[in-house]
């Protein structure tokens, strides 16, 4: 979905770059027109709009893997030729580096440094967080919350990757040198909505007349230079962050917008809190305030009265779209959840969100806790190392306090109270494994499932906490595939037009009588598997482990079953591959979006690549003990020699 004026924005691109000459410009045009059989118009506007409604072919897709995929492939293409080769870093980083180990005291310490592995490790570090802070901007600028113009999304971007890290001393973001370190710039959605609703302005009919209302020269300047990286620092500058004491006092109202209404009191209230909020830009408040209401919460201010924006709920229709606070990344601040909560209970989908609410409430308890220096009880590490659940929140990305807390954390003491036993029966290796064992964090290896079993051990991770390998009982069969169809109908869970001609393929069968069965889930990354691997590659080492392919109805038995799923989260089934509607091998996925709970498909062809922190379930396959033999058992034995 677009804000502003799409086509005049076009200008922009035309005006400050030639983009109608550019050769990817005539390469898309090339690609429309033996796509479609129609000639793209020769006019400098259309060409530039073809090109760009390429990212929406990607962005719009309904597979879920596709989607991912493209997206995927986009960034290997920006990756490829923005981020930083390790030779390109120059010697004097490396002396710099040197120097600093001799200003902490460290020199003695030089003469024994592996400096070939230590090279290694910072290029790694410095690669990491350059793809991170770029791939915020792709994924936030492909997302449904940009309700930006293309043109000026694809301005942002490109200009983005061409700006150096912020200089506060300057207010300035400085050119992007070749071989630099730092990472890309921090997305702020709030100054990036400043950004671009005064050069949309700029750019449409009715708004030049308000630009020129504009009385700050120093602004005049900068739209004339139409520079994002100068707008931006102005931007930046422009957003005041919360005053961080002022918060725990939560006394004050909430407003309601109303849908199709004026926005610009609500932008007028937003602007310079530092809300972090992309509403606070006039083009993104007015498009969403045609898709529904919304609703701010505002405390006391100095003089008390309501003007400081704290949570805001926008409302697509008669549901909730999202709710954001003003903590990092427009999580909730630590004093906000009750209020949420009980406002929450108004909307008749609010209940979808409590999970959220509890989960940030819980959160600032042990943060309470730990901070005047109490003990944690096992329930609470449970929690806080997400053992059970993701800790869910209402930002972008989680919560940083969960990574602050843990981090003040000792995992192996706090791993022997949750498991409830002694720090020698948690076992690092097969070699470890004894009868009085209660835990396992190690690496997966041939058999190793069979051996778990043999030894009864409930706890498996490959490493603590993230690589929790996860066991769930599915009961499958006694239904027909129409009675699975319309119980997946009555549950209201959304299916893929693929996987619905998967489940009405002949190859799609169920079991006759019911049976339960044990399954696990485990990321692809968790099989010890090098790159990306491909669905073959990744069966045959789940086979060797002790785990064995799924029946194909166990995709929409586990949806039916699966009502928890966290938000975002999503996996597929290792079974063997059905053929779709359009010829493509695939396999069921389990995928939960804002729209609700999805049945999905996924490709297994030979040749897609799966990604390692994609999961798989697999069946577990039963471990045979051995009984022991009677007394008449071996007589016979005896006597059959």
């Amino acid at each position: 979905m677009e804000g502003g004026n799409p086509e005049a924005s076009i200008q922009l691109l035309k005006q400050k770059y030639d983009l109608h000459k550019a050769p990817e410009v005539d390469s898309a045009a090339r690609r429309s027109e033996a796509r479609t059989g129609e000639r793209v118009p020769q006019n400098p506007l259309d060409r530039i709009q073809n090109y760009l409604n390429r990212f929406h072919e990607i962005t719009d897709r309904e597979n879920p893997q596709q989607r991912e995929r493209a997206m995927e492939a986009v960034k290997r293409l920006l990756h490829s030729k923005y981020i930083i080769k390790p030779d390109e870093i120059t010697e004097g980083y490396w002396e710099n580096q040197r120097r600093i180990i001799r200003e902490r005291g460290q020199e003695a310490d030089l003469q024994h440094v592996n400096w070939e592995e230590l090279k290694r490790q910072n290029i790694e570090a410095i690669v990491a967080d350059q793809k991170s802070s770029m791939d915020k901007w792709i994924d936030y600028l492909s997302s449904s919350d940009a309700l930006y113009p293309d043109a000026l999304k694809y301005w942002t971007l490109r200009s983005v990757l061409s700006m150096g890290e912020y200089d506060k001393e300057k207010k300035a973001y400085p050119q992007r040198s070749i071989g630099t370190t730092k990472p890309f710039p921090d997305l702020n959605r709030e100054a990036l909505a400043y950004v671009i609703d005064i050069v949309d302005k700029k750019y449409t009919a009715k708004g030049a007349k308000r630009a020129n209302e504009d009385t700050d020269p120093e602004l005049e300047k900068l739209l004339q230079g139409e520079n994002f990286a100068k707008l931006y620092a102005f931007a930046i500058e422009k957003v005041i962050p919360a005053d961080k004491q002022g918060l725990v006092d939560t006394t004050g109202r909430w407003v309601k917008y109303d849908q199709g209404s004026d926005h610009m009191p609500l932008v007028t209230s937003l602007q310079g809190h530092g809300t972090g909020w992309c509403t606070a830009g006039e083009s993104t408040a007015q498009a969403q305030l045609k898709g529904g209401d919304f609703y701010v919460y505002y405390s006391n201010d100095r003089d008390a009265k309501p003007t400081v924006p704290r949570v805001a709920i926008r409302m697509e229709g008669g549901s909730i779209a999202e709710v954001r606070g003003i903590a990092p990344e427009q999580n909730l601040d630590p004093y906000m959840a009750p209020i949420v909560e009980q406002k929450l209970d108004e909307f008749p989908d609010g209940k979808a969100y409590q999970k959220k609410v509890a989960d940030m409430k819980h959160l600032t308890e042990i943060d309470h806790k730990m901070q005047k220096g109490m003990l944690l009880e096992a329930s609470e590490l449970v929690f806080l190392y997400e053992v059970d659940s993701l800790i869910q929140g209402f930002g972008y990305s989680r919560d940083p306090r969960i990574e602050e807390l843990r981090n003040q954390r000792n995992p192996e003491e706090d791993m022997s109270i949750m498991f409830g036993c002694e720090p020698s029966q948690i076992a690092h290796n097969l070699g470890e494994l004894r009868h009085d064992t209660k835990a396992y964090v190690g690496p997966l290896l041939p058999g190793i499932f069979d051996r778990l079993q043999s030894h009864n051990i409930e706890h498996v991770y490959t490493s603590f906490p993230e690589g929790k390998i996860r066991r769930q009982q599915v009961e499958i069969g006694g239904k027909t595939k129409e009675q699975l169809q319309n119980e997946l109908k009555q549950a209201g869970v959304n299916i893929t037009s693929i996987a619905q001609g998967m489940m009405e393929n002949p190859k799609f069968t169920t079991l006759p009588d019911a049976q339960v069965l044990d399954t696990v889930k485990v990321k692809v990354g968790d099989l010890g598997l090098s790159g990306k691997p491909t669905a073959a590659e990744i069966y045959r080492k789940a086979q060797a482990l002790g785990l064995e392919l799924c029946p194909a109805e166990v995709g929409p038995h586990m949806r039916l079953q699966t009502k928890d799923q966290p938000l975002g989260d999503y996996y597929w089934i290792g079974m063997r591959q059905i053929t779709d509607s359009y010829g493509t091998q695939g396999v069921f996925g389990l995928e939960r979006r804002i729209g609700g709970l999805w049945l999905c498909d996924g490709w297994a062809e030979p040749d897609p690549k799966w990604e390692p922190d994609h999961g798989f379930v697999f069946s577990l396959r039963k471990f045979k003990t051995q009984k022991p033999q009677t007394l008449s058992s071996l007589l016979k034995n005896l006597i059959k020699r």
